[in-house]
């Protein structure tokens, strides 16, 4: 018997594998036996069992079955699917079905190399799944001299990762916050219950917490009798540390406070694009909203003056399809000439200002201000209600007042003191969330046809049945691009 050269493979190797004609065919390939190319490694890094999609896809193959076939060589290593087939693993699959391409991963002459040809073809099934920028230079270095492209790739990585000495804040000297003492229990309850009360209302400000807790003051301190809670800056303070102390100690959630004064800007960005369509296919024809105040014989806007209180209105707005415009203080042109534009565009024959805003100098002049610059800039035949906050609902109530008087600098200040005659003001926060949203929902209907709004509400759950059918039909017929999409994306 001839010697068997070193580039040849064994007689049991060779019976096991498939004949030319069921090259390009699927047979079904026990998982044990299929292996991991180390060149896609070296190309994409592992694929790690604990990843949220490869998990996600496990559940999917559970549910559903293994989509797709294995890309595999004639010597069993897998040239397409490397994720699929860890997710099929994680799923326990036993048998998976797979497409053979004639070529082997050990080289023709060595069997310690790898053969390029191997190589080409796995860079070539992974041209067809989405790479992050990541997967493309690791791809670079591969294809390009690995030393020197390695060389370049470290030098890049190390720019990259450096910081600038001039910008670097040295950190001083460690200072842990104090733990939240026995006496301050009575005035963490409080605040917890205010917290309780309105969690419905999430994430709320610290001011609006503070003027709940004014309804029913807590001891600051419990061996302080004269330590009650009060509407001046030193509880306010207080109240301001405490929070702070009870989301990093864990007695709060972090998420149960807002600081809208201080916005944070985040880019939509994704880890890879499947995720990008996973989420984009479960949100579609789902976003719809029906402009319920098409047949409405009036053009109807909402301002609000501070932006502390947007999350308690904005769901109110959205509900009757009323445009809002969130300002601080009196709003600059620009939100007033959109307002004007979206009026003329409605077509209607005029339009109606609901305002909430605090009841002092100022606030009180920013709604009549708005009207004002409607009927004289624009020309537009506008009137003006104001939803929140009035003196009647001040005395209703019994709203406490802000701690500072009103303002004697205003030049609105003598108007407010002849029409109301007290130097005291208050803010929306003295109001719930919930007194706010209830407020604002009797302005709105007192100033809209409420028939017409109702016979609007009922085309649209029409049109929600209607929207749903196309869904589902849409849905199934992108399962074949979605079941491809993912043959190619998580190799």
């Amino acid at each position: 018997m001839p010697a068997k050269s070193s580039g040849q493979l064994s007689r049991k190797t060779l019976q096991r594998r498939p004949t030319n004609t069921e090259l390009g065919h699927a047979p079904v390939r026990k998982l044990s036996e299929l292996k991991a190319s180390p060149e896609n490694d070296d190309l994409y890094g592992p694929v790690d069992p604990n990843d949220p999609t490869v998990r996600e896809l496990a559940e999917s193959i559970k549910q559903h079955g293994f989509k797709g076939s294995l890309v595999i060589s004639l010597d069993d290593y897998i040239l397409s699917g490397h994720r699929r087939r860890v997710a099929a693993t994680l799923a326990e699959i036993v048998e998976v079905p797979c497409i053979v391409d004639p070529v082997y991963r050990r080289h023709p002459d060595s069997p310690f190399a790898t053969n390029p040809a191997f190589v080409a073809k796995l860079e070539a099934y992974n041209r067809q799944r989405v790479k992050s920028l990541d997967d493309m230079l690791h791809e670079a270095v591969v294809k390009a001299n690995p030393k020197d492209a390695h060389r370049v790739l470290t030098q890049f990585r190390r720019a990259a990762a450096k910081i600038d000495s001039d910008s670097v804040i040295e950190l001083r000297e460690f200072n842990r916050r104090a733990r939240i003492s026995k006496a301050k229990i009575p005035f963490m309850n409080a605040i917890k219950g205010i917290l309780q009360d309105l969690r419905e209302y999430w994430p709320l400000s610290d001011r609006a917490i503070h003027y709940q807790l004014l309804n029913n003051p807590p001891l600051r301190h419990a061996s302080k009798a004269d330590s009650y809670y009060q509407n001046d800056k030193s509880s306010y303070k207080s109240l301001t540390e405490l929070l702070t102390r009870m989301r990093l100690e864990g007695h709060i959630p972090f998420d149960c406070l807002e600081d809208s004064t201080r916005p944070i800007v985040i880019a939509r960005a994704y880890a890879h694009a499947g995720l990008f369509m996973t989420e984009e296919t479960d949100q579609f024809l789902k976003g719809y909203y029906r402009n319920l105040q098409q047949s409405q014989p009036n053009h109807v806007e909402l301002v609000y003056e501070k932006d502390t209180g947007r999350s308690f209105v904005e769901p109110v707005a959205l509900e009757f399809c009323i445009p809002l415009t969130v300002g601080r203080g009196f709003a600059s042109l620009s939100p007033r000439v959109a307002m004007a534009r979206r009026f003329k565009k409605s077509g209607k024959e005029k339009l109606i200002v609901i305002s909430m805003s605090d009841l002092d100098p100022d606030g009180d002049e920013i709604t009549h201000s708005f009207a004002r610059s409607m009927r004289d800039d624009f020309r537009i035949k506008v009137e003006c209600v104001k939803a929140a906050l009035t003196m009647n609902q001040v005395r209703e109530l019994r709203l406490p007042p802000n701690r500072l008087k009103a303002k004697e600098t205003s030049t609105n200040y003598p108007k407010y003191i002849e029409r109301y005659g007290t130097e005291d003001v208050y803010e929306l926060e003295a109001l719930n969330p919930g007194q706010q949203r209830h407020l604002l929902t009797d302005a709105i209907l007192s100033v809209i046809d409420v028939a017409r709004y109702n016979q609007e509400i009922a085309k649209e759950e029409t049109e929600a049945a209607f929207l749903d059918e196309k869904r589902q039909l849409a849905m199934l017929a992108m399962g074949d691009f979605k079941a491809e999409s993912d043959e190619h994306s998580d190799i």
